[in-house]
C-alpha cells in the first residue's frame, strides 16, 4: 500500500501572497513587499484593515489566477507515481473560494484525480503519512510527519521539519524512499 502525502494549496502550490499584496498596495497606495511580511501576515501588519484585507480573499475569483509555485507541478507529478497524493485545502474558511480553487487545481494539476482534492474546514480530519503545509496549526492534530513549507509568516517557527522549495521536498522524499 502506498503511503499518503497531503499537500496544502495556498502558499505551498499556489502563490497567494503576491496577489494579496498587489490588491492591498493598489487600494491603499502602499509599496509593501514580501520582505515586509517576514514573521507576520498582511492582516497582522495592518490590523485596523483586517476586514478589508480578508475581504479580498472572500471574492469568488480571487484564487482563480494565482501563479503556481515553482517546481510544484513536476515534483507532485513524480510523487504521485510512488505515493497517494492529496491536495488538502481549508477552503471552507472562505467558502466563496471553492469553485475558483477547484478550477485552478484542474487547470494546473490535471494529472491528479478530482477524488484527490480535499476541501475541508479543518485539517484535523486528514489521515496521511505526511502533510506539507505552511501553517503550523495544522500539525498540532496531525498524526503523521509534518513538513513546514517556508512562507514569510512562518520564518520564525521552529520545531518542525522545514522545506524551503519543491526541490527540497523532492530530495526529502528521495531519502524516504530508500
Amino acid at each position: 500500500m502506498k503511503k499518503r502525502i497531503a499537500i496544502d494549496m495556498d502558499e505551498v502550490i499556489a502563490d497567494f501572497i503576491p496577489k494579496h499584496l498587489d490588491r492591498y498596495n493598489q487600494e491603499y497606495n502602499e509599496q509593501l513587499t514580501v520582505n515586509d511580511l517576514q514573521g507576520c501576515t498582511l492582516e497582522s501588519l495592518r490590523p485596523d484593515l483586517e476586514d478589508v484585507i480578508k475581504g479580498y480573499i472572500r471574492e469568488p475569483n480571487f484564487f482563480r489566477d494565482l501563479k503556481v509555485i515553482k517546481d510544484s507541478q513536476s515534483v507532485i507529478e513524480e510523487l504521485s507515481f510512488l505515493y497517494e497524493v492529496y491536495i488538502t485545502t481549508a477552503a471552507m474558511e472562505y467558502p466563496t473560494s471553492f469553485t475558483a480553487k477547484y478550477e485552478w487545481l484542474k487547470e494546473h494539476f490535471p494529472f491528479l484525480s478530482d477524488m484527490n482534492f480535499v476541501f475541508c474546514g479543518t485539517k484535523k480530519i486528514i489521515r496521511a503519512d505526511y502533510l506539507i503545509d505552511d501553517n503550523t496549526k495544522h500539525f498540532k492534530t496531525f498524526e503523521g510527519q509534518g513538513l513546514l513549507y517556508t512562507a514569510p509568516h512562518n520564518v520564525h517557527e521552529t520545531g518542525y521539519v522545514r522545506v524551503n522549495n519543491w526541490q527540497e521536498i523532492k530530495s526529502f522524499f528521495s531519502k524516504e524512499d530508500k
